[in-house]
């Protein structure tokens, strides 16, 4: 089989697809699926007219994608779209088809990736944004994942991290309002809570429902966002965060701290503020160092910035800041937050600026274009 060629052919058999009407991502999606099939078979049966063999294969990739999205979309369009409390009273096909892509044969990252791509419905450019890498990147880790299962039997699940891992990345790519699937990402957490005994799966479930809670209070009525401290708190869900809690204090008395329980344990002190100036800060920042000391992830290390901030005052805010590296995304939101705390306005306000070019979305860029606005006029009267 000559690579070579199949690597000049792509372009044409692309542009035949979007000739026949298939968008452009979906299209290179079918392409790709299509490459990997013909690794798959042209050893033993190769084609007479390849550039043939690959646009029929390819489109039929695409038609039968297509059929699955539709099918998925009106899945989700039958739940509700306040997710019930309670145990879940059925289990269908969709947690298990996550276990099935979550395969040893891949990576987690891999894994993850895959799932959300092929299962939740995600853009590679939204799982790029999750993953804070660029898209070209992700790209070719789908298609590596995509060839390392190919052909392989999906007989071995993968494990409950990994499910985790795709099931909260689903549920922040729904909670942004980008794509609604945080409902469904609830409920089949709710399955996986009710199937397997594990602190972690209640630590996520705790965490869903307790910002789940406060989507109400997220953007006002024009679709501008809020943030948490502007929020109005009494239509925040009480029912929602009373359950979060009484399933996070059940995990977290089993002692087996993880990552999910700790995220939780934050949003439930947010979630137990009356107002936010009596919100317990101390506390929050040290839930953030079992954070870090868990994930050590540049992004808790971030957030723990912040509460440092509010918690010790925004010169200590901006201490532990400087030790986050400052391509990461939203440093520069956090880091003109700190200064405006500090009272240097217009470093502040050229930050706010500067955070705005930035912003992954566009109710988060006019945020923050509308707080530089806010201390320019400031500092001009």
């Amino acid at each position: 089989m000559d690579e070579a060629l199949l690597r000049s052919l792509t372009p044409s058999v692309l542009t035949v697809l979007v000739r026949r009407g298939a968008d452009f991502a979906a299209a290179e999606d079918a392409v790709q699926d299509a490459l990997v099939e013909a690794v798959r078979v042209w050893r033993a049966d190769p084609p007479r007219d390849v550039k043939g063999w690959l646009v029929t294969v390819a489109w039929r990739k695409f038609l039968d994608a297509t059929r699955s999205d539709t099918a998925r979309r009106r899945r989700e369009e039958r739940i509700e779209q306040e997710p019930a409390p309670g145990p879940a009273p059925a289990v269908d096909d969709t947690l298990q088809l996550y276990f099935l892509c979550a395969h040893p044969s891949l990576t987690p990252s891999s894994a993850v990736a895959l799932t959300l791509r092929a299962v939740g419905g995600l853009t590679t450019r939204q799982i790029a944004q999750a993953y804070l890498v660029p898209e070209a990147t992700m790209a070719q880790r789908i298609s590596r994942a995509k060839r390392t299962v190919s052909g392989v039997r999906f007989d071995q699940p993968g494990d409950v991290a990994t499910v985790l891992r795709v099931l909260y990345l689903v549920f922040n790519e729904g909670y942004s309002g980008d794509v609604d699937l945080a409902a469904e990402a609830i409920r089949l957490t709710r399955q996986l809570a009710a199937a397997i005994d594990h602190p972690e799966v209640a630590g996520l479930l705790a965490l869903m429902l307790l910002h789940h809670a406060r989507r109400a209070s997220r953007t006002a009525p024009d679709g501008s966002l809020v943030p948490l401290a502007e929020q109005d708190r009494s239509r925040w869900d009480t029912t929602a965060i009373a359950e979060g809690v009484r399933i996070l204090q059940s995990a977290l008395a089993r002692d087996r701290l993880g990552e999910f329980q700790a995220q939780a344990a934050i949003a439930a002190l947010h979630a137990d503020a009356p107002t936010a100036e009596e919100t317990n800060w101390v506390q929050i920042v040290e839930w953030y160092d079992e954070l870090a000391r868990l994930t050590d992830s540049p992004v808790v290390r971030l957030n723990r910035a912040v509460a440092v901030g509010e918690a010790d005052g925004p010169r200590a805010g901006l201490a532990a800041l400087a030790a986050v590296e400052d391509s990461l995304p939203r440093h520069t939101a956090a880091a003109a937050y700190l200064h405006e705390r500090a009272g240097d306005l217009p470093t502040a306000a050229r930050l706010y600026a500067e955070a705005a070019h930035k912003a992954p979305n566009l109710a988060e860029r006019d945020y923050l274009t509308r707080q530089a606005a806010r201390l320019n006029s400031r500092t001009r009267n």
